[in-house]
């Protein structure tokens, strides 16, 4: 993990729906080249927070840095643009494309010249980019040229994670992305996960509930609870029964009680 200042840092982030507080003042802080998890039960609020990050709501009250400037992403395409890519739970890839127009859906490039203006697509270029991706992050698929939804669900989990990669150029946010593989796949995920940080040098915002997966793969972890960041530590610092006490907002209590 990198040291030095943060990547993306958010303060005192507030969010409404109606009269529910889904964040009460929230902070975070990304550091370079790291994989830091945003830990909590459901409705402890790491998925509004992490949808602040990535431009899909704008947050009521608070501020987001990001690489040492304020920023205000009013859309998932302003965040792109700065740098940050995400991967949602639902992996959003068109099942009837295969990897390759996955990875380039909606940013399609173009052949030189004037079939080029007339809107033809490089599909070479998308297949050899694609297949550059996938061999830097030691990412094998039967066939380029099938269907995504013809791939396991590791696999197509790869291909969300290779699109991430491919346009990502500071920081991944990734969503619940091994809730629902088997044990086999999720360890896939989870080697590919340091793959991009080792070989992209990205940083990993880890959405989760899975404490085992946070324990295997984060360098440190932010408990959120109630709207609210509770607890950030080094992983190799947090105990399992701290974690649950944290979870469970009993971390204040003795230690004979907690």
């Amino acid at each position: 993990m990198s040291v030095g200042a943060p990547i993306l840092r958010a303060r005192a982030i507030v969010k409404h729906y109606g009269h529910v507080e889904a964040l009460r003042g929230a902070d975070l802080e990304v550091m370079p080249g790291e994989i830091h998890a945003l830990l909590g039960d459901n409705g402890a609020g790491k998925s509004t927070l992490a949808k602040a990050l990535s431009g899909v709501l704008s947050p009521d009250a608070g501020t987001i840095e990001f690489k040492g400037q304020e920023v205000s992403f009013h859309s998932p395409r302003a965040a792109q643009d700065a740098g940050i890519e995400t991967v949602y739970q639902d992996l959003a890839l068109a099942g009837t494309l295969d990897p390759g127009q996955n990875v380039f859906l909606g940013r399609e490039p173009l052949v030189k010249g004037l079939r080029g203006r007339l809107g033809f697509v490089d599909r070479a270029e998308m297949r050899r980019r694609t297949v550059a991706e996938l061999e830097l992050l030691g990412i094998t698929l039967p066939s380029l040229g099938s269907a995504v939804e013809s791939l396991s669900g590791g696999q197509r989990q790869a291909v969300a994670i290779a699109r991430a990669a491919v346009w990502g150029t500071s920081m991944l946010i990734m969503d619940e992305p091994t809730a629902a593989l088997g044990v086999a796949q999720t360890e896939f995920v989870q080697q590919l996960m340091r793959r991009v940080r080792d070989e992209r040098g990205l940083s990993i915002l880890l959405i989760s509930h899975n404490m085992p997966e946070v324990f295997a793969v984060a360098d440190r972890v932010t408990i959120m609870r109630l709207g609210t960041s509770a607890l950030t530590c080094p992983v190799g610092e947090l105990s399992t029964e701290r974690l649950l006490a944290v979870m469970a907002g009993l971390d204040h209590l003795p230690p004979e009680v907690s």
